[in-house]
C-alpha cells in the first residue's frame, strides 16, 4: 500500500520553511503546499505535509517545542551528542518493603537497557523553630534541637546502608542483576527533591513503590508518587506493594488508555521505543462517558490499524470501558483481560485543573493493585 501524505501543520510560510528544514535534517521528507507564488514570504496558512509513516517521529519533534528556535539547526550536532549519554533509572526510596519492590523492577530495567540506577532518599530536617517554649533556656533548647537533627541524619544514613547491604545480598544471590548503582541523600521535601533531581539529570524513568488498596489511609509515599506523576517530565512507573510481578519481563499485556488525542501517538511511540527490550501485547482502551460505543470502537480500530503498520510484530487489541464508575470498571477490565500494567498519558495541566479535577493517574495510584506506567 502506498504511503500517503498527511498534513502535519498549517503555518506561515517562514515557519513552515524552518520546520521543513528541521524535519529533513532528521531524515523526514516534507512538502509545503498551498503556497502563494506571488508573495510566498508573507503567505499564511501553508500546509506542511509528510508521509504517514513518519508521523510519530515528526510529532515528537514538534512536541519538544524547540523546533521554532533559530538555534535548532546550529545546535543540532551538539544536541545529538548530548542525547547519546546514558540516562539513568531513578528509584526514590523510603526504606520500606514497597521501596524494595521498586528496586527489583528498577535493577532489571536498568540491566535491560544497559544503564545505571540512582537510589534517592530525601529527608526533611527543620532549620527554623518559630517559637521557643516558655521558660526554656535558649542555649539548651538550641543544643537539643541540633542533637535531634543530628540523630535523625544518622538514622537516615544507617537505613540507607542497610538498604545497600540488602541489595548487595540480592545481587550475590542472583535475585538482582549486578549493575552499577549509587545512593544519594538530599535534605528537603521528598517530592520536591525527586522532581529537582529529575529536572537536573533527566532520568529515563522514575520507579516508585506504593502501598496496595488494603491500606485504609493514603500513605506518604503514595502522596509523593502522585505528586511526581503530576509534575515530572520523565516516565513514572508506580508499583503497588503486592503486585505479583517481579521484573519487566513478567509483563505480558499492557492497557494503553487513549482519549483519541494526537499526543497519544507520541506517547505510544515513546512507550514502544523505551521498552523495546521487552515483549508484551497492547490493548488500546478508551474510557467512554457516552453511549456512542460503536463510534469509539471504529476510532480504536483505526488507531490499532495505524500502529500495526508501524509495528508489525506487536500484538494489538482494543476495548471500550465505561467511565460511569471508572475505578470499578477498570478493575473489572484488568481482571477479565489479565492486564499486567495500565499505561496512562498525563499531559501538562494548569494548577487549577490539577487541584479541582484530579487526573486518572492520580485517582488510580490510590486504588489499584495493578502497576501504572505514566507517559509524558
Amino acid at each position: 500500500m502506498e504511503d500517503k501524505l498527511v498534513t502535519l501543520a498549517i503555518l506561515t510560510y517562514a515557519k513552515a520553511q524552518i520546520l521543513k528544514n528541521v524535519l529533513e535534517n532528521e531524515g523526514i521528507e516534507a512538502y509545503i503546499h498551498n503556497v502563494n507564488l506571488i508573495q510566498p514570504v508573507i503567505s499564511s496558512g501553508v500546509r506542511l505535509r509528510i508521509k504517514e509513516s513518519d508521523l510519530p517521529h515528526a510529532l515528537q519533534i514538534i512536541e519538544s517545542s524547540a523546533w521554532l528556535s533559530e538555534d535548532i539547526i546550529k545546535g543540532k550536532e551538539s544536541s545529538s551528542e548530548k542525547n547519546k549519554e546514558k540516562r539513568k533509572v531513578l528509584i526514590p526510596v523510603d526504606f520500606s518493603n514497597y521501596s524494595l519492590k521498586a528496586c527489583q523492577f528498577g535493577f532489571s530495567f536498568a540491566n535491560a537497557i544497559n544503564s545505571e540506577v540512582v537510589l534517592l532518599h530525601a529527608y526533611f530536617s527543620p532549620i527554623y523553630v518559630p517559637t521557643i517554649p516558655y521558660g526554656t533556656d535558649n542555649y539548651n533548647f538550641q543544643i537539643e534541637r541540633e542533637e535531634s537533627v543530628k540523630s535523625m541524619i544518622e538514622t537516615v544514613h544507617n537505613e540507607l546502608n542497610k538498604l545497600s547491604d540488602t541489595i548487595k545480598k540480592k545481587v550475590e544471590s542472583g535475585e538482582f542483576p549486578n549493575i552499577k548503582y549509587t545512593c544519594i541523600l538530599r535534605d528537603g521535601i521528598p517530592e520536591e527533591e525527586i522532581l529537582r533531581y529529575a529536572k537536573e539529570y533527566n532520568p529515563q524513568i522514575i520507579i516508585m513503590g506504593t502501598r496496595g488498596r488494603s491500606q485504609k489511609d493514603i500513605d506518604l509515599i503514595g502522596s509523593v508518587t502522585a505528586e511526581v506523576i503530576e509534575r515530572s517530565q520523565s516516565f513514572v512507573y508506580a508499583i503497588p506493594e503486592h503486585t505479583p510481578l517481579k521484573t519487566f519481563n513478567d509483563i505480558k499485556k499492557v492497557a494503553f488508555v487513549t482519549n483519541f488525542d494526537q499526543r497519544d501517538l507520541i506517547a505510544f511511540d515513546s512507550l514502544i521505543n523505551v521498552f523495546k527490550s521487552f515483549h508484551f501485547a497492547v490493548s488500546f482502551v478508551h474510557l467512554s462517558s457516552t453511549d456512542n460505543d460503536a463510534w469509539h470502537e471504529i476510532k480504536l480500530a483505526g488507531i490499532k490499524d495505524y500502529f500495526q503498520k508501524q509495528y508489525s510484530k506487536l500484538e494489538l487489541h482494543y476495548n471500550v470501558v465505561k467511565e460511569d464508575n471508572i475505578l470499578s470498571n477498570l478493575d473489572k477490565y484488568v481482571k477479565e483481560e489479565n492486564i499486567d500494567v495500565i499505561c496512562i498519558t498525563n499531559y501538562k495541566r494548569n494548577i487549577f485543573a490539577r487541584l479541582f479535577n484530579p487526573s486518572i493517574a492520580r485517582k488510580m495510584i490510590f486504588h489499584a493493585n495493578t502497576p501504572i506506567l505514566v507517559i509524558k
